[in-house]
């Protein structure tokens, strides 16, 4: 039985989440029964779980669809700058409860749902999560749309809409099995499909050149661009923006050459061909595959695009009353593409300028220039897109001419410049020879924008001074730094309510939107009612995450033990193997001396390796057989319980996150340019394990390097070792734990049946191991012996995690949004409210003559 809230529990929770008045209740069932019927067809006897989550969606949209028009007209009436965010991929995970956050529904859907006899939580898990990305940098595009809508910024997310998300990860035989993500089966109530702004993409074809004319590109197959909406509301500011999702279909045309010749079935049929474009989501994480669909997916998405930016510019007040110039486009449009993907946007909008508007190539380049900004998010070799220049030939032969001339230019520059320097020409082209000619995305989009970015400093740096140290030479003002962060809405207001309202009691609610107002609570450090309400909102999540995981799972899992989490996806450079070889060592320990006293660990892991990514799936398969032996050993008991994560996903990490205690955080010294899942579990009450890598570097420097667990190399003491020569063997011989684990592994004691299973693991570590798991293993183990025994001390470990949440506040996306508005894009976030559909459009128009003073 809960205890009843006081008064003032009350109050705090009324304000962060918004207001129970009985009208609000009394609409919301309104509207919800409305729904069940007129848009659902059914009433209470025959309606599922499943119908009863789509009224309940259909009525909070009701509560968006107004702000969202309001939103669209004041932006017509402001004629703000526009930032369009382009991405191949949005994780935007699940819309119900974020939604209602931002709006200020939560507690009276509550309310209403309970009234109607229902279970909020039971409804929001019938939410297929929208999984349209792979990892950090889909959600990274996720966390920035919540914040450009807080922050009042007139911005649009572009992206596709795949048909299938990324894959659905079972583990069968503690094998990763792939299924496909049919998330779109049942409709998805958050949508709007925009028939009336279908558009052309053009395919193929070849170029016509003709004496004193520019060419003209001909002969094209055609498919088109379908634009569905989705609302994207700031949080309680009234603003609504959009995300425009494209998918492909066939013209009515298409191939109706075959039904000339009689095949009418078969040219309906060959519409799947086209519309193949937007039909599944690549499911690589750090990773180039140089497929013909791929390149056909990365420029539909930008073609489309880029022709309703130019609408939008043409329709916009200013330009619908005078004469129509593409002078100020640069002042009225700020484009940033999220990593190369989108980078044939620089060709494309090159070949509208030149070819349809007619604009001289040295007037269109500047534009363009001034236009574009890139950000990096990788300095893995294999990550970084290079396109055969034969299969842009055939697919693009217009953009590959243009791509050809840009460098054409560039490379006369570079050549003024240093002359004798040939090797530096080389290394600078946008086309690299050598093994077939290749086109360099990375080179292409620093080229052709006025601002480059990593994600986090120490990344920005090794881009600066390594990656595109020739670029970066020749114009150092270019290259910036924006480190990442993660809207706190979604990563504490919605998956950690304990924690927020704790924090909303002692500081107030301010921090939702400005969460450098955390610093406040390191005024609370020593206080011991807050640091034992702050071990008892982690002890709750810890015991309802734990029911969760004994219901899934079936492993009794002991709540008092630390939770020790290491989820992000399964790649060798993220080191879940060294995360391994520490639990097998913990096991052989509590072997070893069964009555010596051991702090408990749940160990839990959790991610999803590429489908063709051999090396990643072993180390699941390794991960499980682990699990097995460990789970099942009576010796063991209680004290130490592996766990493999299925399925990891925003709404899994939700859960996850908020219960918590120890975060890893192990890549190898640079080569994760960011993280962002090591923010969400600090800002959640967790203490990081980490190397001196990614934004790790910043946490420490937030929170004081004594507050996180650090260890292993930096990123000198890699370049040095490099340099030496990494010998895994000599740390096998020297380290007596690592070789008794190592040895326990090729004998076959986690694969009894197959001792030869994990064979190409071995000899991955010992003969070819990129990112040097032996070397680091010494350090990281005794790291770990600290976090143990600072864990035995519950009231000393709260109080450093108080201090990490307290220092988290730099790592708001609404910081890094900031940043991008007025450093790159040349805009302003406004507090400014958009008066709510209800009032006059006069206040409208005010709010918007305001704006524009601004």
């Amino acid at each position: 039985m809960a205890t009843p809230l006081t008064d003032q529990e009350k109050r705090k929770q009324i304000s962060i989440r918004g207001i129970v008045g009985v009208e609000n209740v009394a609409e919301l069932k309104k509207g919800f029964n409305r729904h069940l019927h007129f848009t659902l067809v059914k009433d209470r006897n025959v309606a599922t779980p499943r119908d009863y989550y789509f009224a309940l969606s259909h009525t909070v949209r009701d509560h968006l669809v107004g702000r969202w028009i309001r939103t669209q007209q004041f932006c017509y009436e402001a004629d703000p700058k526009r930032v369009y965010y382009l991405s191949l991929e949005f994780y935007m995970g699940r819309t119900l409860q974020n939604t209602m956050i931002n709006l200020g529904l939560q507690n009276a859907c509550d309310e209403a749902i309970y009234q109607l006899g229902l279970d909020m939580e039971d409804l929001e898990e019938m939410e297929e999560d929208a999984g349209l990305g792979n990892g950090g940098l889909g959600r990274l595009a996720a966390c920035f749309l919540d914040s450009m809508a807080t922050l009042g910024l007139a911005a649009y997310g572009y992206g596709i809409r795949y048909e299938y998300g990324i894959f659905n990860q079972k583990i069968k035989d503690g094998w990763q099995v792939e299924e496909a993500d049919d998330w779109l089966r049942y409709g998805n109530p958050w949508e709007k499909a925009r028939p009336e702004f279908m558009l052309p993409v053009h395919f193929y074809g070849r170029v016509e050149e003709e004496e004193g004319k520019e060419p003209k590109w001909v002969d094209t197959q055609v498919v088109l661009a379908m634009p569905y909406d989705t609302p994207i509301p700031g949080y309680m500011n009234n603003t609504v923006n959009t995300m425009r999702l494209w998918s492909a279909r066939a013209p009515n045309d298409f191939n109706l050459r075959d039904f000339n010749v009689g095949d009418y079935i078969q040219a309906v049929l060959d519409r799947n061909l086209a519309e193949n474009i937007s039909r599944v989501l690549y499911p690589n994480d750090n990773f180039f595959e140089g497929k013909e669909l791929r390149l056909k997916q990365e420029y539909f998405v930008v073609a489309a695009t880029l022709q309703d930016v130019i609408r939008r510019f043409k329709t916009s007040k200013r330009n619908t009353s005078g004469p129509l110039s593409f002078d100020s486009f640069p002042d009225k449009v700020a484009i940033q593409l999220n990593d190369t993907h989108p980078a044939m946007a620089i060709p494309e909008l090159m070949r509208i300028f030149v070819d349809i508007e007619k604009l001289d190539w040295d007037t269109a380049w500047d534009i363009t220039k001034r236009t574009f900004a890139y950000t990096n998010h990788t300095v893995l070799p294999e990550a970084l897109e290079r396109w055969p220049v034969d299969l842009m030939e055939k697919l693009l032969p217009r953009h590959l001419q243009i791509i050809y001339k840009i460098n054409l230019i560039h490379l006369n520059h570079i050549a003024s410049l240093f002359p004798e320097d040939m090797d530096r020409i080389r290394r600078m082209s946008l086309i690299e020879e050598g093994g077939g000619k290749r086109v360099n995305m990375a080179h292409l989009c620093i080229v052709g924008s006025h601002k480059v970015n990593g994600v986090a400093k120490i990344h920005s740096d090794i881009i600066k001074r390594d990656v595109f140290q020739d670029f970066s030479e020749l114009e150092p003002e270019k290259f910036q730094n924006k480190t990442n962060g993660i809207t706190p809405r979604r990563w504490l207001l919605l998956c950690n309510p304990g924690l927020a309202d704790l924090i909303a009691e002692a500081i107030g609610e301010e921090y939702v939107k400005d969460l450098t107002q955390l610093q406040k609570l390191n005024d609370l450090v020593d206080d011991e009612a807050f640091i034992r309400d702050v071990a008892k909102v982690k002890q709750d999540n810890k015991l309802k995450f734990a029911h969760y995981l004994e219901k899934i799972y079936k492993v009794d899992i002991n709540p008092a033990s630390m939770f020790d989490v290491h989820v992000k996806r399964i790649h060798e450079y993220k080191r879940q193997l060294l995360n391994c070889l520490h639990v097998i060592t913990m096991y052989n320990r509590i072997k070893s001396h069964p009555t010596k006293p051991f702090i408990p660990r749940t160990v839990i892991i959790g991610g999803k390796a590429a489908p063709g990514y051999h090396m990643a799936k072993m180390i699941i398969k390794l991960i499980t057989s682990v699990a097995d032996v460990v789970n099942n050993d009576p010796v063991i008991g209680r004290k130490l319980k592996v766990i493999f994560l299925e399925n990891y996903r925003v709404s899994l990490a939700e859960k996850v996150i908020p219960a918590t205690d120890l975060s890893e955080q192990i890549s190898t010294a640079g080569t994760e340019a960011s993280g962002t899942g090591n923010m969400k579990f600090m800002l959640n009450g967790a203490l990081t394990i980490g190397t001196m890598d990614g934004a790790n570097v910043e946490m420490a420097e937030e929170a004081g390097e004594e507050n996180l667990f650090i260890f292993g190399m930096r990123v000198n003491d890699v370049a040095e070792l490099d340099k030496k020569g990494y010998n895994a063997l000599q740390y096998y011989e020297n380290l007596s734990e690592l070789k008794r684990a190592i040895n326990q592994i090729k004998s076959g004691y986690f694969s009894p049946k197959q001792p030869e299973m994990f064979s190409d693991i071995i000899n991955m570590l010992f003969h070819h191991d990129r990112f040097k798991v032996f070397a680091d293993y010494e350090s990281y183990v005794k790291c770990q012996d600290r976090v143990s025994a600072l864990y035995k001390d519950q009231r000393e470990w709260t109080r450093v995690v108080i201090k990490n949440i307290a220092a988290s506040g730099k790592f708001s996306s609404d910081r890094t949004i900031t940043e991008y508005a007025t450093e790159i894009w040349g805009v302003e976030p406004t507090d400014l409210k958009i008066p709510p559909p209800g009032e006059p459009r006069e206040a409208l128009e005010e709010t918007a003559r305001s704006l524009r003073k601004t």
